[in-house]
């Protein structure tokens, strides 16, 4: 070979082996940036605290796993214990939202399900023709070859030995770019990711599980209807609800980590939460405290105990009784009333009888005889209506519906028939009736209707102690017959107006007292009336008297009439 043939084949040579020489730089240089990168993405992230910030974490996750393993498509698949499926995360990298909520596969399926349970990578060059694979998927999302790897968190000893090991999912990519296929250096890759996928998205959990149950409890914490407030060994207030806020008197953004002696200025509570400290006894007492009116708390503690049993604070519970006591007190009066309201007419028959059996002589005549009866007749009456009266509050309080026997009432009649027996317990009332004569009849229980005019003309004669005229009026407003009774007397004060209704309410004071009565006559009233499905008001005025007004339906209501 001539010497020029040499050159030009150590040229040719020396070009071939620079080009392979750069060749092998640019992989080298690929190399190093998918080396930084992956080292990059598998850097622990700061914890994260909210789903939202999960997302976004995910989001720049599989996007760089995309970008590392020059992938089309990057998806992270959880196994969800209760339906045994491994299903797609979102976001997915060039995967659509649809794409992402339809893709999910049996674990026991697939070559997701097989990555899963063996717990090792899988490369599938041809997903069409791969027995393993889930046609529907590789259709479904539009790939031809992939790379699997399992999302596996790793517990480690001191000496970064594997001790324990949770697969909790897997990670796919998808569409090699180019015309290769996925190698040994992308599972190599992709496996690291993998793991530190599987550390953020566990960690991440734990983080929102316990975040949320915390902002539950506090959230539970601040809405309790009873007042919680938590003390330490040193006085100082370490939780305090806003129910024992307003309690108080404290500012919403106040209370925590004061004394409680600068924020409770009750003495009785400072003295039952020392002494609750001091003997490491759990205790209770009944409070009164002005919040700003007087109310009565039942006050409980409970200790607090840390390591070994010892007392780290107290927790004090303020639950408000007001409204128990004072039922209890309306019941007390309503026994002393009700054994009132039955002793007297039974003092009245009994004297009578009695006088009429030591009537051997005949002192009294046939007339005189007849009008004790006619008493001794009267106050039976007054005692089966209030033994009624007290049956039915029975069912009332029971929740057991009253009966109605429903049929056509004449009210003109019944109003007159009621307003005659109520004339006949006064002398200083004048009982009127207002109602025309074509009243129509209502579809009514007769009884129950007796019933409440007898309550309503009773307390209009007693609370008119001077006397007056009552009237008794009816008209019909084309639906139904509005029944009111009015009088002159000493009226209801407007802050018992919204109460009078209530069950044992009276209204104390003045003439009322001397009124008497069990305080169920109004509540019963409303029941009835209810029951009938009508409406029942009152308006009144102090001194000037009340109009209790009372509507019945002409027509029989729907589902009275299908129980007929």
């Amino acid at each position: 070979m001539s010497d020029e043939g040499q050159t030009r084949g150590v040229q040719t040579e020396t070009e071939r082996l620079r080009a392979q020489i750069a060749e092998l730089e640019r992989n080298k240089h690929m190399l190093e940036e998918q080396l930084n990168a992956a080292s990059m993405a598998s850097e622990s992230p700061p914890p994260i605290t909210t789903p939202t910030e999960l997302q976004s974490t995910l989001r720049l996750f599989v996007k760089k796993v995309a970008m590392i393993l020059q992938a089309d498509k990057c998806a992270i698949m959880l196994y969800d214990k209760e339906s045994g499926e491994l299903q797609a995360q979102s976001p997915a990298f060039g995967l659509a939202d649809e794409e992402v909520r339809t893709f999910r596969i049996r674990a026991t399926q697939g070559i997701s399900g097989e990555s899963f349970r063996q717990n090792k990578p899988i490369i599938c060059d041809d997903m069409i023709a791969d027995p393993r694979t889930v046609k529907e998927n590789v259709a479904l999302l539009r790939v031809h070859n992939s790379l699997t790897v399992p999302l596996a968190i790793e517990l480690r000893d001191e000496n970064q030995e594997v001790v324990e090991r949770q697969t909790i999912g897997v990670m796919h990519v998808f569409n090699k770019r180019g015309a290769g296929s996925f190698d040994e250096e992308d599972v190599r890759l992709l496996t690291v990711l993998a793991r530190s996928a599987a550390s953020v998205i566990s960690n991440a959990q734990m983080f929102i599980a316990v975040s949320s149950a915390k902002q539950q409890l506090e959230s539970t914490f601040q809405s309790m209807l009873s007042g919680v407030l938590v003390v330490g060994t040193t006085g100082q207030i370490l939780l305090m609800n806003s129910a024992a806020k307003r309690i108080f008197g404290v500012p919403q953004s106040d209370g925590t980590g004061q004394n409680l002696a600068s924020v409770v200025a009750n003495e009785k509570v400072q003295s039952l939460v020392s002494a609750s400290l001091e003997d490491a006894e759990e205790k209770a007492e009944e409070v009164s405290l002005f919040t700003p009116g007087e109310r009565i708390f039942q006050v409980q503690t409970a200790l607090l105990r840390g390591e070994n049993a010892a007392v780290t604070g107290v927790v004090a519970t303020f639950n408000d009784i007001t409204e128990l006591r004072n039922v209890e007190r309306m019941k007390t009066e309503f026994v002393a009333s009700v054994s009132h309201e039955l002793r007297t007419p039974l003092t009245s028959i009994k004297g009578f009888i009695r006088t009429l059996l030591d009537d051997s002589d005949g002192y009294y005549d046939h007339d005189t005889q007849a009008e004790f009866y006619q008493i001794i007749d009267q106050e039976c009456d007054r005692l089966v209506r209030l033994i009624n009266d007290l049956l039915n509050v029975s069912r009332i309080e029971a929740g057991r519906a009253l009966d109605l026997n429903l049929k056509p009432v004449d009210l003109r009649n019944l109003i007159a028939r009621v307003v005659a027996s109520q004339e006949s317990y006064t002398t200083r009332h004048q009982i009127e009736i207002d109602a025309p004569s074509d009243l129509p009849a209502a579809i009514a229980d007769e009884d129950k209707i007796d019933q409440i005019l007898t309550n309503l003309i009773n307390n209009a004669i007693k609370y008119s102690p001077d006397g007056g005229v009552v009237v008794v009026a009816a008209r019909n407003t084309g639906r139904e017959i509005e029944v009111s009774v009015r009088d002159h007397g000493i009226g209801i004060p407007p802050d018992h107006l919204d109460k009078i209704f209530g069950r044992f309410h009276r209204v104390e004071g003045g003439d009322t007292r001397r009124a008497g009565g069990t305080g169920i006559g109004l509540y019963l009233v409303k029941h009835l009336v209810e029951a009938h499905h009508g409406r029942i008001r009152v308006l009144s005025e102090v001194s000037k008297g009340s109009t209790f007004s009372f509507t019945i339906p002409l027509e029989r209501p729907a589902e009275s009439a299908a129980s007929a």
